[in-house]
């Protein structure tokens, strides 16, 4: 192609060395000791020259155990410190960052090993059965497994290391980077919620990374004095991107380590630690402001508490204004794309209930559905506020337009250059937008994505089961919980022994269990042998206010 300019020096700088990494390692330079990493559990914090120096010791402990370009390396891990050093540590050898859910059953976790063939496992030591059973269900069979955050100094099961053992006497200097990096290279691989117990897994690259740092950077705005807390866990796309290690560690900010959510406890850290940035799904807002009304802390230093998972009702938006911060942001997306449209302080409470407007580089629309066939990105639907479509998302700067191993998803999804999301809406004629429901009927509990499918294949292998319908009703705390419909084969069958059941169940993470159910004599089914999950949706509505529901 011919420039007017030499562009080669360009081109070669930009491709190899507008990386994440490199960002990252700025900051070690200007900021090394200023905090990046404060672990209220442990007492310990780590500045930007501690860090790196953690990182490079388990970089060179992968190295020297063969891990090199486009290897995979599974982390299992809550949000600690060992988790932002694996989210560096990989990268420095060339390799992937499998971030895997912490939630998963064990069965689901030997899915998920088998699927993606990792070299190294590491794991938080609170899923030592978990991913000790995984791995003696899977057929891969992983080389080498480091049990980390292991705060109650437990025993690493037979084969297992040690973290602190495996980084024991490695080096603290940069390693050398055999092969050079790529902006395409993959550098993270996130996971989805799926219609069966394997998940998508979405590959995303160096500029993926470095863009949707730059989209939080602008659009809180983030800054190096910023001190974030991301009241869920880092292995989601909105843990991870939404002010977590990769925009905060981008800028030069530090993170708040916080393993599992308690809102007493976050609060109180607001005021130990100067917070100026909280992240979370709606559920954990309502928590916040519950635990604020008991007993009022100092949030004088919050700049901003940033949503996703759902849309905040013009209500709940005024409370948390109130009780909380003003500065209240809502966005929506997904772990393809990141976020794509977005409210700010000055949009709310007056849009409160939509999810908000594009984000600066990306464009969501509304477009027509049909019944057998896609829609193109330009058969949008009216911009009244009323007509339903498909949302359907542009943002090639934060996402690759694929999944790791699943093209039969990719041909579904991608197209033209748009993300075909599933989710019905509207938008007016200013471009808000606003989710109406699901066309695949997924569900959103606690912000985790379940879709009813998982959860049915789950309870029909109890051999008392017939078939079962998997729905879901409007639930307060939790955004919606869901409802289960069985058809007893056995009439011997009683509810708790189904709860029992699903209890027990390695297919169903403690989040994607029924929180109510019912049995029934028939499950409606389409002509063409599908459930109609949109008319049980209605009956267990029905059913809850009637209290035919049982816990």
């Amino acid at each position: 192609m011919n420039r007017t300019y030499n562009d080669t020096m360009f081109i070669d700088t930009f491709e190899h060395e507008y990386t994440w990494l490199n960002g990252f390692m700025r900051n070690v330079r200007r900021y090394g000791s200023r905090p990046a990493v404060i672990d209220p559990e442990t007492g310990t914090a780590w500045t930007y020259s501690k860090l790196n120096a953690e990182a490079n010791r388990l970089a060179h402990g992968l190295i020297d155990a063969g891990i090199g370009k486009n290897d995979v390396v599974m982390s299992a891990l809550k949000n600690c410190p060992e988790f932002c050093t694996s989210y560096i540590a990989p990268r420095k050898a060339g390799a992937i960052l499998l971030a895997a859910n912490t939630s998963l059953a064990t069965e689901e976790m030997a899915q998920l090993i088998d699927h993606n063939k990792p070299k190294a496992i590491i794991y938080s030591a609170v899923l030592k059965d978990v991913v000790a059973g995984a791995l003696k269900i899977s057929e891969c069979k992983c080389p080498l497994v480091i049990m980390a955050d292991n705060l109650s100094g437990v025993e690493a099961p037979e084969g297992h290391v040690l973290y602190e053992d495996f980084i024991k006497d490695k080096s603290e200097d940069n390693p050398v980077i055999e092969s050079r990096p790529h902006i395409y290279d993959e550098v993270l691989r996130l996971c989805t919620s799926g219609t069966t117990a394997l998940p998508k897994c979405v590959p995303l690259n160096d500029i993926n990374e470095v863009l949707s740092a730059h989209d939080v950077i602008m659009h809180y705005p983030l800054t190096c004095n910023d001190v974030t807390l991301n009241m869920t866990p880092w292995f989601h796309r909105g843990g991870v991107h939404s002010g977590g290690p990769c925009p905060t560690f981008y800028i030069g900010g530090a993170v708040v380590v916080m393993r599992s959510f308690k809102p007493q406890t976050a609060l109180d850290w607001v005021e130990k630690y100067k917070i100026t940035f909280m992240m979370g799904a709606p559920a954990n807002l309502e928590m916040l402001a519950r635990a604020q009304e008991r007993n009022s802390r100092n949030l004088s230093s919050i700049r901003g508490i940033v949503t996703m998972g759902g849309p905040l009702t013009r209500n709940d938006c005024i409370r948390y204004m109130g009780v909380l911060t003003p500065n209240i942001f809502n966005g929506y997306g997904t772990t393809e794309t990141f976020w794509n449209s977005f409210l700010r302080p000055y949009n709310l409470p007056s849009a409160a209930g939509s999810v908000g407007y594009s984000c600066i580089d990306d464009e969501t629309r509304i477009v027509k559905i049909y019944d057998g066939k896609r829609s193109e990105p330009e058969e949008t639907v009216p911009m009244d506020g009323k007509t339903q479509g498909e949302i359907i998302i542009h943002c090639p700067e934060k996402t690759t337009y694929s999944y790791y191993g699943n093209t039969e998803a990719e041909e579904e999804k991608f197209y033209k250059g748009w993300m075909y999301t599933g989710d019905t809406g509207t938008w007016d004629k200013n471009g808000l937008v606003t989710v109406c429901g699901r066309i695949d009927d997924m569900m959103v509990v606690s912000g985790e994505n379940i879709y009813p499918q998982q959860i049915e294949e789950a309870i029909l292998r109890n051999e008392k089961v017939s078939d079962c319908i998997v729905t879901s009703i409007p639930d307060s705390v939790r955004g919606q919980a869901a409802v289960a419909y069985i058809i007893p084969k056995d009439k011997t069958l009683t509810i708790e022994e189904i709860k029992d059941f699903c209890i027990k169940s390695p297919l169903l993470s403690m989040y994607k269990r029924p929180r109510f159910y019912a049995f029934t004599d028939e499950i409606p089914y389409t002509a063409t042998g599908k459930k109609q999950h949109n008319l049980m949706k209605k009956q267990a509505l029905e059913d809850y206010k009637n209290n035919r529901l049982h816990k």
